[in-house]
């Protein structure tokens, strides 16, 4: 699946710290319990990576070309 392809899948996101220090996105959804946990440097680095693609996609939305494209995260460590 791709970026740009729209699906109707569903799935709950919950982001919070653990018990050891480490920021946690929790997807839950049909079928699926996904943990993914990151040290506090990475998850700084999604959450800069999130506000770069809400600007691009706020610049879309209003008929301008986005500044940059966000970079693809790679696989998630737990």
């Amino acid at each position: 699946m791709s970026i740009n392809k729209e699906s109707d899948v569903a799935a709950n996101l919950q982001i919070g710290p653990t018990d050891v220090g480490m920021v946690r996105i929790y997807v839950e959804g049909e079928g699926i319990e996904l943990p993914l946990d990151f040290d506090p440097d990475e998850a700084t680095e999604i959450a800069e990576e999130l506000l770069a693609a809400a600007e691009a996609a706020r610049e879309i939305s209003q008929g301008s070309k986005p500044k940059g494209k966000p970079r693809p995260r790679g696989p998630a460590r737990r």
